[in-house]
């Protein structure tokens, strides 16, 4: 088949009977079992956290893990790893920064010369960068990759979601009202796209005085259960809001967080996919 022009009135092929698969080889040598996409309809709702600490329960579970950074206008995944190297490389593939734990990351603030540096970029650029931080990279030997979504519908979840092997996608959401429409449409892409929702993550979604114990509903109360039962989720977890953890992930130690509250979704990566 000739390279598509998307124009389908000057085309004699029939896509509209026959799937047309749009994913990219990794490079020659890299490995990549099971892909997992965290998203979210809206920024803010703590994508990054979420996709940060799955990756390192998996690690600690004792399999290969990796974060590939999709946000490239605002990525976050290297400071919440305390990772301040530059990726290197050879003329033909890049080389992940491995965390003191062995988890692999790929960023476009290890790439930057200066991690404040802005990327002024139109999407189809920022989309092919994710594109190529799937195939030139030497990804080795990862069992579970989490792809950290940039929020919203646009070029770059679709392009991850045609491009990648996405297994699974873990929503985000925080307990506000306006918050279960986004989530909608996050499940909604995600079933155009053909792939399944594992889990739904809420964040933000109480806080535990550490004086008394009571849990405090900042947000609103929680909403999380009968969002993944009206959505058909078969996972679903409350991360409450906690200073402490701000704090661990503000200086680079979100490895050593407890994430115990996302036991239930860790499973199912583990056990289901």
């Amino acid at each position: 088949m000739s390279e598509c022009t998307h124009d389908c009135s000057t085309c004699s092929q029939n896509c509209s009977e026959r799937e047309v698969d749009f994913r990219k080889p990794l490079h020659e040598g890299a490995s990549v079992k099971k892909v997992i996409a965290v998203v979210s309809g809206k920024g803010g709702v703590g994508k990054s956290l979420v996709t940060s600490l799955l990756a390192s329960e998996m690690q600690r579970r004792g399999y290969n893990a990796a974060v590939l950074d999709a946000d490239i206008t605002g990525p976050s995944i290297p400071r919440s790893f305390g990772v301040t190297e530059h990726a290197t490389g050879t003329s033909e593939y890049l080389i992940p920064v491995t965390t003191h734990t062995g988890l692999q990351l790929m960023s476009i603030n290890l790439i930057l010369e200066d991690e404040t540096e802005p990327v002024v970029w139109r999407g189809p650029v920022i989309a092919g960068a994710v594109q190529q931080f799937w195939t030139d990279v030497m990804w080795e030997d990862v069992d579970y990759m989490f792809v950290d979504m940039p929020p919203g519908t646009g070029d770059v979840p679709l392009t991850v979601f045609q491009s990648l092997p996405v297994d699974g996608v873990v929503v985000v959401s925080t307990p506000q009202d306006l918050v279960g429409m986004i989530v909608a449409k996050a499940v909604k892409m995600a079933d155009l796209m053909h792939k399944p929702v594992i889990g739904l993550v809420e964040n933000m979604s109480y806080f535990k005085c550490p004086d008394c114990g009571k849990e405090h509903e900042i947000f609103g109360a929680s909403k999380a259960e009968a969002e993944a039962k009206a959505y058909g989720i078969k996972t679903w977890a409350r991360l409450p809001i906690d200073p402490a953890v701000a704090a661990m992930v503000d200086a680079g130690e979100v490895e050593s967080v407890d994430a115990s509250n996302l036991a239930p979704i860790a499973d199912y990566i583990e056990k289901e996919l």
